[in-house]
């Protein structure tokens, strides 16, 4: 079946007047020069419900980013909207902090083995920020170790040293080492003895542009015993994979207790708030650090993150999404070969990076997602893609048949 092809006059419109009073229309991540090729996509939305979302011209999609990770339970979950909504009938942003705090701490405390105290904060910036001023009183130490391609944010340390705006000085306490490289976290230890403050990292390394990459067989161990052996704190960046593979923390999944893990994405089915849990040896430390904000004690996405995260352990949220994605990506590897191609996939199945071979390298994917998309299917080319409870097997085999179609389309034309 040949569907029509998504018009997409009124987000042009739309982005011209963005344009004219927003830097680049629109910033960060959802910058249109990220979705190539230039005009596949979409630029605005108008709505969203369960697993699906309409733009401005009235087209529908299923949505496998998941509006970047955030939505885990569907757009619109009527469970974590009215927990929302009744919340902010009593108060949201007042001159006190709500108690519904104290009970997502409590709840968080109880959910997640690692964690004996919980603290929160707006953005996963923010809770990686935090997790690092943490350390840093901890320990009276200032330097980071991260992974090569690892992304924490995008505070200035956390971007590449090429970046506009970034210098040297952002850097100069930061040292990256490659993944499941144990010998250059042994190597960075001893020539940087008793300067180390932390090591922060994903539970599995999910860059974008690039295959992701699982643990080696005893990495975390490994890491551990060094870390504990040299006083480096643990921290593992969740903010992405969170609630996604373990409703424990991913950590656990992969077998390691760290001494922080920073949390956000998943945590409120798109409200915003993030956090940071940790071990009682820090309390102390984190009660030291100041960071704040002018929204910082907004008691409706609070109350929004426990009911999400109620309502994710009650379905166990986990095994579903895990189950879902394996069928999504055997699907669309299926239908590649069919095509005689190899669609590799690489990660988690709950939230899966996808890569068509081809000897054109990444431009032939790129146009795949694109035609994909004017078909009314949303995945990113670049960026792991993100898989939701509320996905239904009626979404999957409608997606298996737009990238079939696309995928037709792009062979036929290169």
């Amino acid at each position: 079946m040949n569907r029509n092809l998504h018009d997409y006059s009124g987000s042009r419109a739309l982005f011209e007047r963005a344009n004219r009073v927003i830097p680049n229309g629109i910033s960060g991540h959802f910058n249109p020069q990220v979705q190539k090729p230039l005009g596949t996509y979409p630029y605005f939305v108008r709505s969203g419900k369960g697993a699906r979302f309409r733009d401005v011209d009235g087209n529908e999609y299923i949505d496998f980013m998941c509006a970047y990770g955030p939505m885990i339970l569907g757009y619109g979950n009527p469970v974590v909207d009215a927990a929302f909504e009744a919340q902010v009938k009593q108060a949201d942003t007042c001159s006190l902090a709500s108690p519904v705090m104290v009970e997502l701490a409590e709840y968080l405390v109880e959910l997640i083995p690692a964690a004996d105290w919980a603290t929160f904060a707006k953005n996963g910036a923010d809770a990686t920020n935090m997790a690092v001023l943490i350390a840093r009183a901890a320990t009276g130490r200032r330097r980071l170790i991260a992974i090569e391609g690892g992304y924490h944010g995008s505070s200035p340390w956390m971007q590449s040293a090429e970046g506009s705006g970034i210098g040297p000085a952002d850097h100069e306490n930061v040292t990256r080492i490659p993944w499941n490289d144990i010998a250059a976290l042994r190597r960075v230890l001893d020539e940087h003895e008793g300067e180390v403050a932390a090591f922060i990292a994903s539970p599995y390394h999910h860059p974008v542009f690039r295959d992701n990459e699982l643990p080696a067989e005893g990495y975390w161990r490994e890491v551990h015993q060094l870390l504990k052996k040299h006083g480096v704190v643990s921290i593992c960046d969740d903010v992405r994979a969170g609630f996604r593979i373990d409703m424990r923390g991913s950590n656990e999944y992969f077998g390691y207790r760290p001494d922080l893990i920073c949390y956000c994405k998943a945590i409120a089915n798109g409200y915003p708030i993030s956090a940071v849990v940790g071990a009682d040896s820090l309390k102390d430390a984190a009660g030291k650090i100041y960071q704040s904000g002018s929204f910082w004690f907004s008691a409706g996405p609070m109350a929004a993150a426990l009911a999400c995260l109620k309502e994710l352990a009650r379905i166990d949220a986990p095994a579903r999404i895990l189950e879902i994605g394996r069928k999504f990506t055997d699907g669309l590897s299926s239908i590649a070969a069919d095509q005689g191609l190899v669609l590799k996939v690489t990660g988690m199945p709950s939230m899966p990076y996808l890569r068509l071979e081809h000897e054109a390298g990444i431009e032939f994917h790129q146009k795949l997602c694109g035609e994909c998309a004017r078909r009314g299917l949303f995945m990113a080319s670049h960026h792991n893609l993100f898989v939701s409870a509320a996905h239904s097997g009626e979404d999957l085999e409608q997606a298996f048949a737009i990238f079939d179609e696309a995928l037709a389309a792009v062979c036929v034309g290169s």
